[in-house]
């Protein structure tokens, strides 16, 4: 008879294990034994050592590490036989007591939640649709136009499109403030880069001349003790450079990869290469509203441990990330529950997509994860290359198998949500523009 599982609450249960102690010694002797057969030591032929020494040395290691197999052993056995869906590791302790034939061990876990997902037709998804026309093409030309510009520096007033490198200094009631200064700072006239009353201040501006004009900051600027304030600023123009821009001719073409500098196959090329990156970015948007969408129709308890792990993960990456930027990371005294909030909800989209694709039968197919490989090695020079390589590695390959698989429940929630479409301009879709 199966021993009755402890409920500790929603979802932590406890049950109590055994080991046999006979099995744990038998084990512990064959692994020594193995052990002994290439263990080296001072004074002694390999395989010729005396067991005493071995056990001596190495016994309680061997011990230790048969002991959490048969922990492991049984527990996955008695979890087996319940039919429990176990989240994240299990506490174990052992209990005192027995008749030192049995070991036992008292083991505390959480268990999956129940999932189940609410009326989705009730729900309304946006999807974002941006047209890919020739102005789109245009434009994005013009931008690689000016990724190639030279600038050559000129003794005139500043202009629309000019390059201009400033000093500037910024006070408020006469005190500076943290970030209002800068010493050698590029930016294009126009370009949007700068506050607009700042933009507008150096129109004009020749090399040598120094400027004080008021800036007042937006009342939603990022930096809240400026929002809304005005500031005095001091700027003294250093250069003025005119942008040249490469023409639109077949050594362009060439730069672009067009080994024949065909003007019209780049068009081509340019369109494609547009309408994949377009098509990327209206995915991952639908992909973020269903998922916004799957999580206000399905409330259910998290497995703690499983958010405690990704709380870990998540602040082990930030520090790793700020650590390749020269940050060191202890400044901003960073902890696991900084990250929590995310980790919470990273844990219920990691469920409800997990319950969704077991229970709707949404696994990645071959020729979906095939396709996907295609239309990512499509923007590569040697395609094959590219599908080869991730084919040749198991941890790629998931990662592509991962992607489909979301694309699977994307399309099933947009089967039975309300969709709406909105329309969206270019250059908010692609975070960019010619200015």
């Amino acid at each position: 008879m199966l021993q009755e599982v402890e409920n500790l609450g929603a979802l932590q249960r406890r049950l109590e294990i055994s080991v046999s102690a006979e099995a744990l010694a038998k084990e512990v002797s064959a692994r020594l034994a193995r052990l002994a057969r290439s263990v080296k030591m001072p004074g002694f032929r390999p395989g010729k050592v005396p067991m005493k020494m071995i056990a001596s040395s190495y016994g309680p290691q061997v011990q230790a590490e048969v002991l959490n197999d048969k922990i492991g052993e049984a527990f996955n056995a008695a979890v087996s036989a319940r039919q429990l869906r176990v989240a994240g590791r299990p506490t174990v302790a052992p209990k005192a007591g027995g008749d030192g034939a049995e070991l036992t061990f008292s083991a505390t876990f959480e268990v999956y939640p129940e999932i189940e997902i609410g009326d989705l037709s009730g729900v309304t998804v946006e999807k974002l649709v941006c047209p890919v026309g020739e102005a789109e093409v245009d434009k994005t030309i013009e931008i690689m136009r000016r990724q190639r510009a030279r600038y050559t520096e000129v003794d005139r007033p500043a202009g629309e499109g000019d390059r201009v490198t400033v000093d500037y200094k910024g006070s408020l009631d006469g005190v500076a403030f943290e970030g209002g200064s800068a010493s050698a700072c590029p930016f294009t006239v126009g370009g949007g880069r700068m506050l607009p009353e700042f933009d507008a201040a150096v129109r004009g501006m020749a090399r040598g001349e120094t400027k004080t004009f008021p800036l007042t900051f937006p009342a939603d600027y990022r930096a809240a003790e400026l929002a809304g304030k005005t500031a005095s600023f001091e700027v003294t123009m250093k250069k003025v450079e005119q942008v040249d821009l490469p023409p639109l001719d077949a050594a362009f073409a060439r730069q672009l990869g067009v080994r024949d500098g065909d003007l019209a196959k780049m068009r081509e090329e340019v369109r494609a290469n547009l309408l994949r990156e377009v098509q990327s970015r209206l995915r991952a948007q639908v992909k973020d509203s269903v998922m916004a969408a799957l999580v206000g129709v399905a409330n259910f308890e998290l497995p703690q441990s499983l958010v405690e792990a990704d709380s870990q993960r998540l602040l082990e990456l930030a520090r790793s990330d700020m650590a390749a930027r020269g940050v060191d990371p202890a400044q901003l005294q960073l902890s696991a529950e900084t990250f929590r909030t995310q980790a919470e909800r990273r844990v219920r989209l990691g469920l409800l997509v997990g319950e969704i694709v077991r229970t709707q039968n949404l696994q990645p197919r071959q020729d979906q994860i095939r396709k996907r490989l295609e239309e990512i090695a499509s923007s590569y020079e040697k395609p094959a290359e590219v599908i080869h390589w991730y084919l040749g590695n198991r941890q790629r390959l998931s990662e592509v198998e991962t992607m489909v698989m979301e694309d699977n429940v994307v399309d099933w929630v947009l089967q039975r949500a309300k969709v709406t479409e909105k329309p969206v301009a270019f250059d908010e879709l692609m975070g960019s523009n010619v200015a």
